[in-house]
C-alpha cells in the first residue's frame, strides 16, 4: 500500500511492516509476520523491483510479529538485517521476559491471533544472523535511516527515522490500535516490558523532522512526532 512517493505499507491495521523506496534502493522496517512476505513480493512487483533491490532490514526490535519474513530474506537474499544490541538476543532466539496481558475484549484478541496465524505467525523463524545497532548510529542504507533509542517495550526498542521519507517509524514503541482491547488512537502498546521507560521515550522524539509516525500497530498518523508523543501522554 503506497503512503507516499516513497514510502509503502505492508500488512494492515493489525500488524504492518514498511518500505521505504529510493533510486540507491530499497530499506525495509520491520518484516511483520512470515506471510507478509507475499505481501512484500507483490508490493515489490508493482514497483518494478526485486528483493535483489532491498540493501536492508532494519528491525524496531526483536519480537515474533516484526521478524516475520526477515530470516528468509537474510539466508535467501543476502539481505544484511539489523537489530539494537540489546534486542539481538530476542531476534535470534525468540527469549524475553514474560509481561502482564493487561486490558483486552474477546472480539479483538480473537481478531489479532487469527489474523496471525493466518499469516502463519506460529511458523516465525528466528534471524540467525543479526548486525547489531545503537542510538544514534546513522545506517549506510538507502534512506540513510537514524537509530533513536526507545526502550521500555523490550531493552532495544528503537524509532528509525528516513528524514528523506520524512518518517519515523516506531515499532512498539507506541501503537495507534490496541491489538488485544481493539482501542484506537496514539497509546501505549501491550506486552511491554516497562511501561515506565516505555512512556519515558517518548522523550526521545519530541522534535524530530517528520510527517508521518508509523507504528508496528495501527493506522499511520500524518502528524508529528511531539504531537503522537502528547497523544500517547494524554491516552
Amino acid at each position: 500500500m503506497r503512503l507516499a512517493p516513497n514510502l509503502h505499507r505492508l500488512g494492515n491495521d493489525i500488524v504492518a511492516c514498511y518500505l521505504v523506496d529510493t533510486p540507491d534502493g530499497i530499506t525495509l522496517i520491520d518484516a511483520g509476520l512470515p506471510g507478509h512476505w507475499h505481501d512484500l513480493q507483490r508490493e515489490l512487483k508493482a514497483l518494478g523491483k526485486s528483493a535483489d533491490d532491498i540493501r536492508g532490514l532494519v528491525l524496531t526490535h526483536g519480537d515474533s510479529d516484526h521478524i516475520g519474513f526477515a530470516e528468509r530474506l537474510r539466508r535467501d537474499h543476502g539481505v544484511p538485517v539489523y537489530v539494537h544490541s540489546a534486542d539481538a538476543a530476542r531476534a535470534r532466539t525468540g527469549e524475553k521476559p514474560k509481561t502482564p496481558i493487561g486490558p483486552m475484549r474477546l472480539g479483538p484478541t480473537l481478531g489479532f491471533f487469527g489474523y496471525s496465524i493466518s499469516k502463519n505467525g506460529l511458523r516465525t523463524r528466528h534471524v540467525a544472523e543479526v548486525t547489531e545497532v545503537a542510538d544514534g548510529d546513522v545506517l549506510d542504507l538507502p534512506g540513510s535511516p537514524v537509530i533513536v533509542g526507545m526502550p521500555g517495550h523490550s531493552p532495544g526498542s528503537v524509532g528509525v527515522h528516513v528524514p528523506a521519507a520524512g518518517a519515523l517509524f516506531v515499532g512498539d514503541a507506541l501503537t495507534t490500535r490496541h491489538v488485544l482491547t481493539g482501542r484506537t488512537g496514539p497509546q501505549p502498546a501491550p506486552f511491554t516490558d516497562d511501561p515506565a521507560e516505555a512512556l519515558a521515550s517518548l522523550d526521545r522524539i519530541a522534535g524530530l523532522d517528520a510527517s508521518w509516525v508509523l507504528p508496528g500497530h495501527g493506522t499511520p498518523w500524518q502528524t508529528s512526532p511531539s504531537e503522537v508523543a502528547a497523544a500517547v501522554r494524554n491516552a
